[in-house]
């Protein structure tokens, strides 16, 4: 039996494209959310480049398209969907990226949205997810019009241009502080959601990639804490080697996992460089949070945690939920239940190229379950089964709330209709989004997020939400 929450504390947010309220309407939209729904927080894509975060459904090829908004696709040019002002920009080079859809030409969502917002008692937070710029075929660097981008990019191990811009680079940080800085001084925002989605040198070795950052400016940054860069870079060369040759079906003698360890332990430089890369990817999201308090002491600072974080071995012990509390005042772990047996069984591709090259699939998923606390279908069924609201979602907000230790809120980020890549993925149904609401709380979480967009989400899977928050009082 699920304990009833409190209506005072209600936290039911969904994430929402600018695009949305230009096809249905300010008003007739907010109304959906508001009545149909049972949304109280609108989480408003307001910079990016990504179709998943400011465009259509990016998967309608697959999904077709939902029940609501323009059958069409948008052909989304990217960029601010407010209205920067220039006061803010003067320690960057990016100034200009206001965005040029015709669709938005004179209109800046914040002003759109706001106010109506405000008088039917939901809240507006921004949503940011950083890179800005990702995913071929819907927000990829090289698509991105922003004049001398190139020269911000980070530098792989072999001094070649990497695909996503350098967060040690002055005029790219600075941009970010400064295009939030903006918009909570100049809107009447009520929070902020901030996303990090970044692979580490050693996600990149792992997936088969030549990691950085080696700009002059991280290369800076390592030396001045002390670090021998060069060391550093020819440890993870040794382990980029070995991956290679993992991945191309090389014999090792002691096999693949032994040799990975060995291989590491001869090059500690490389876990000194994961360590600096991670603290200065942590000291963004720390600046932020130091930002957005400095600016407006009242305002809320979340962050949307990514999925990969509890389906990776590394990236599990690297991102405690208490450190974060740190910097956080609630988090929302991403469980896109439906899509999650294609996001697991992706990530445990990886690891069964290299590292786990000699586990069998099913055996490979058992030992992964059994580290990371899942208990899902077996490798077989996974991804046409996904992974089970009472387990998957309950597990993970459970660990959360274990995790932050009553020092931050946990607001679970629910999948609806999240967009799949695979005919043979789960389809998102009502009773999934029933059953992850009702999970959620039972498990203590203190509100649900549904996401990743409303923009490919169907409003018949949405009345699942609507019943489960309903049957909790919050409707």
């Amino acid at each position: 039996m699920t304990e009833k929450p409190n209506p005072a504390e209600k936290f039911v947010g969904i994430q929402v494209s600018p695009i949305n309220f230009i096809d249905e309407g300010v008003e007739n939209l907010l109304d959906i959310l508001k009545d149909r729904v049972g949304v109280n927080v609108l989480m408003l894509g307001t910079v990016s480049w990504l179709g998943l975060k400011t465009g259509r459904s990016i998967s309608h090829k697959l999904d077709g398209w939902p029940d609501h908004g323009v059958p069409e696709p948008f052909a989304m040019k990217g960029g601010a969907y407010f209205e920067p002002d220039p006061a803010y920009y003067s320690g960057t080079f990016i100034k200009d990226y206001r965005a040029k859809d015709p669709e938005f030409e004179g209109k800046d969502i914040l002003d759109m949205v706001i106010a109506p917002a405000h008088e039917r008692g939901m809240k507006v937070f921004i949503e940011l997810m950083e890179p800005f710029f990702k995913y071929t075929g819907h927000g990829s660097t090289n698509t991105v019009d922003i004049p001398n981008l190139a020269q911000a990019m980070e530098v792989d191990i072999f001094g070649r241009l990497g695909s996503d811009p350098s967060t040690s680079h002055p005029d790219y940080r600075n941009w970010i502080l400064s295009m939030i800085e903006d918009q909570v001084r100049n809107y009447d925002i009520d929070g902020v959601m901030w996303c990090n989605e970044r692979n580490s040198p050693l996600d990149t070795l792992i997936q088969g990639g030549a990691p950085g950052d080696f700009s002059t400016h991280a290369r800076r940054e390592a030396m001045e804490r002390g670090i021998d860069v060069e060391a550093c870079r020819r440890a993870l060369i040794n382990l980029y080697d070995f991956v290679q040759e993992a991945a191309s079906g090389k014999e090792f003698a002691d096999g693949a996992f032994i040799t990975f360890i060995r291989t590491l332990l001869a090059n500690p430089e490389a876990l000194i460089w994961e360590k600096f890369w991670l603290e200065r990817n942590k000291d963004l999201d720390r600046e932020l949070y130091g930002l957005v308090k400095w600016c407006k002491p009242g305002l809320s600072f979340g962050l949307n945690v990514w999925n990969r974080n509890h389906f990776n071995i590394f990236r599990r012990a690297q991102w405690p939920w208490e450190e974060q509390t740190m910097y956080a005042d609630w988090v929302k772990p991403i469980t896109y239940q439906h899509q999650a047996g294609e996001v697991f069984t992706k990530e445990l591709g990886f690891f069964q190229k290299t590292i786990l090259r000699d586990f069998s699939p099913d055996e490979a998923t058992a030992v992964l379950y059994r580290i990371l606390g899942l208990n899902e279908a077996p490798y077989a069924n996974v991804i046409a089964a996904g992974m089970d609201p009472d387990t998957y979602v309950f597990g993970q907000c459970a660990d959360a709330v274990k995790g932050v230790n009553g020092k931050a809120k946990v607001f679970m980020g629910l999948g609806v209709d999240a967009p799949r890549t695979k005919p043979e993925t789960a389809k998102m149904t009502p009773d999934i989004a029933y059953r992850s609401v009702m999970a959620t709380y039972r498990a203590g979480g203190h509100g649900v997020v549904l996401a990743p967009n409303y923009a490919s989400m169907h409003l018949t899977n949405l009345d699942g939400v609507a019943k489960a928050l309903t049957e909790l009082g919050l409707k």
